[in-house]
């Protein structure tokens, strides 16, 4: 009986590793490792809960058990935590099936390369006759089955390019790996000198990183779309004769009543027909501070219900609500996108048939000099082989990649490489204030007992608005204090009992305070006050005196916020900006010939994060938005925000030097393979050589400071 490998007895049953989680969760406020384990240790206490996992990098909670989402979003929310269900349907088929392919094939024929030089260099050593004719052999029982798999991205796409009458330059790249194959096979059976199995093995090689470099750079890692509507609400709470029912939204039509529950999402655009409420717009409108409402007031989906439970009749449902016009702009945007088309992309269309050209001239030509078949189809071989696009199809990505990995050393995360180039074109910023320049925050007053603290940290906790987020976060090492009848007062702030004591924590005025800011309140004691100015991002003012580009702000803030930071910063600022607004400012500065870089975190954002020339999200931001942006900022401090700039120019620099090193290489080797000086194998390490060329210009990316 064959021992297991302890490895693979250490892992769980296959059926355990794929099954899918039973629910999950948006968490777009957790931000470090004490979060996760809050959650974990939060969630594993509930009857039901079987096992939780949070992501923190995708910010996304998975749930398995047996156990209702309602009561999960209502554990994380006493936790502190803003969640949404996500609908997984939703986000279908994530898996980058076709990147796994390229790799696996890269490996392949990696492994097969290295011992395939081994024996070469048996050969070079000087093995002769049937010593040389066994080595041979053994690199065809390699080589031919694996240029026969791995290579098979380059013939089904030459194939298709045939079929159509038309030329590629995979057409070239599979002509000369099937010929090194197949005459190194002629000679090995005929007892030649030479084979060259190296050569097309590592060709297959050299040419496969490429490609997975160039499929890493145009696959988007999920669509910016399919995450709003991975956020919508699913099911409402339809009112009826005889009650509410839940109901999917689909089958919602306008003119239904709908209930919203406390911190739940609108499901659907209405008019608010129930008292008053207050709303969480900041999805929506960038606004931080919560929006009170009153019955009749239009409300939009996407919203959240911070107060008590509210009916609102439909006005439009489906692909009339607010978020999926958002997410219908953040489609449109993207698709616009992929119409960039990469230098080397533009080489290809003349670059295929000079190199069929040219190795079929060679062939004609030496069959007329020496009339030697095997001479001529060597020299042609070695024409297709040193001409082969290797080092122009490196140069770009090469570069991207060090760039990349130089970035994320800084803590910027960088999702597609081609907005590496497009940064090196920007003209003009425009960046949004809530949540991307500024940040809420709280000052918990000295005076304040660890009692009192602890009041303050239970209404916090009982409130959606992102002042009380703001005060939790700084009373972190607090113990809430055990409070009954807790109850969030539309507009005013949240109040509950401690013990036979009323106690309430909201605006100043509500609290009978002096003041008009936050504060708390014991009974009939005097309130505290609790400071809660709206902070600037440690380094934005640094980053923004080093970018050297025209600069605004667009906020769907008011006007008193909005102008406070414009004389801080010295920068024109636009209040009340609504998603159509900022898309529209976009449009004006594109055609105005201004190609712009977007830097926002909001869902209000999210549909100029995806249209704009380039763009950039922190990582606190929505997990749409980070989706829709092609880099993340993973620090909170903005001070190396100047740097993405600096690398993306040098990015394209270097890029265009590579392109210039490529061009020099063919235009030495190409004659020295058409003279005949040139085999099948030094046409392989030649354009090997360029290709390590290429890599060693791109590491210079590490200099740029």
């Amino acid at each position: 009986m064959t021992a297991a490998c302890p490895a693979c007895a250490a892992m769980p049953p296959v059926e355990d590793v794929v099954s899918d989680p039973a629910l999950q969760f948006s968490l777009p406020t957790i931000h470090c490792a004490a979060c996760i384990g809050k959650i974990e240790r939060g969630l594993a206490r509930m009857p039901g809960i079987g096992h939780v996992r949070v992501n923190l990098s995708l910010k996304r909670l998975s749930v398995e058990g047996h156990v209702d989402a309602t009561r999960v979003q209502a554990a994380l929310t006493d936790l502190g935590f803003e969640a949404y269900p996500l609908d997984m349907a939703a986000l279908t088929n994530t898996r980058d099936d076709e990147g796994r392919k390229l790799l696996t094939r890269m490996a392949v024929a990696g492994f097969a390369m290295m011992n395939v030089m081994l024996l070469s260099v048996a050969v070079w050593s000087g093995a002769e006759d049937a010593t040389r004719d066994l080595f041979h052999l053994i690199s065809a029982l390699i080589t031919l089955p694996v240029v026969a798999y791995a290579g098979q991205p380059f013939y089904k796409n030459a194939w298709s390019a045939l079929q159509v009458g038309r030329l590629n330059m995979d057409v070239p790249i599979s002509l000369a790996i099937a010929l090194a194959a197949g005459m190194s096979l002629f000679e090995t059976l005929n007892s030649g000198e030479h084979a060259y199995f190296d050569a097309a093995v590592a060709l297959t090689f050299f040419l496969l990183i490429g490609r997975y470099m160039d499929h890493q750079t145009r696959s988007a890692a999920r669509s910016a779309a399919k995450e709003l509507t991975a956020l919508e609400v699913h099911t409402a709470e339809k009112v009826t004769d005889n009650g509410t029912e839940t109901t999917p939204v689909s089958s919602l039509a306008v003119g239904d009543r709908v209930l919203v529950p406390s911190g739940a999402r609108v499901p659907v655009d209405g008019t608010l027909t129930s008292g008053n409420g207050l709303m969480d717009r900041s999805f929506l409108t960038g606004e931080s501070a919560a929006v009170p409402v009153a019955a009749g007031d239009l409300l939009q989906a996407g919203e959240i219900n911070l107060a008590a439970p509210f009916t609102l009749e439909a006005t439009a449902v489906g692909e009339d609500t607010t978020l999926r016009r958002i997410a219908a702009l953040v489609e449109t945007a993207e698709n616009s996108r992929n119409s960039y088309t990469r230098m080397a992309d533009k080489a290809a269309q003349f670059y295929a048939p000079a190199v069929h050209l040219l190795a079929l001239f060679a062939f004609v030509m030496w069959m007329f000099i020496d009339g030697d078949l095997r001479h001529a189809i060597n020299v042609a071989i070695a024409v297709l082989i040193i001409t082969c696009p290797c080092a122009l199809g490196l140069a770009v990505p090469a570069v991207s990649t060090a760039a990349i990995s130089r970035l994320f050393s800084e803590g910027f995360l960088v999702k597609h490489a081609s907005a590496l180039e497009r940064l090196a074109e920007v003209t003009h910023v425009v960046l949004d204030k809530t949540g991307t320049l500024t940040r809420p925050a709280a000052m918990v007053p000295e005076a304040m007992t660890a009692g009192e603290r602890g009041v303050a940290k239970a209404l916090a906790q009982a409130s959606h608005h992102p002042l009380s987020r703001a005060l939790l976060e700084q009373l972190t090492d607090t113990t809430a204090a055990p409070l009954s009848d807790i109850r969030e007062v539309a507009g005013q702030g949240v109040e509950g009992m401690w013990g036979d004591t009323p106690v309430r924590l909201g605006r100043g005025h509500w609290l009978e305070a002096h003041f008009d800011g936050l504060g708390l309140r014991i009974g009939t004691d005097t309130a505290h006050q609790i400071e809660a100015p709206e902070t600037l991002r440690d380094g934005v003012t640094d980053a923004l005196a080093q970018i050297d580009l025209p600069c605004e702000v667009l906020t769907g803030d008011s006007e008193g916020p909005a102008q406070a930071l414009a004389k801080h910063l010295s920068l024109p600022v636009t209040a009340r900006a609504r998603p159509e607004d900022k898309l529209a400012r976009l449009d004006a500065l594109a055609a105005q010939g201004e190609r712009v870089l977007m830097i926002g975190d909001g869902l209000n954002d999210t549909a100029a994060l995806a249209s704009a020339h380039a763009s950039i999200a922190p990582a606190v931001a929505l997990e749409a938005s980070r989706n829709a942006a092609d880099v993340v900022i993973l620090k909170e401090d903005f001070a190396a925000l100047p740097l993405v700039l600096k690398v993306a120019r040098a990015t394209r620099d270097l890029s265009k030097q590579n392109f210039n090193i490529a061009t020099i290489y063919n235009l030495f080797s190409i004659p020295l393979a058409l003279a005949g000086f040139a085999t099948p194998l030094a046409a392989a390490l030649a354009m090997s050589i360029s290709s390590i060329t290429v890599l060693l210009n791109s590491q210079r990316m590490r200099r740029v400071k």
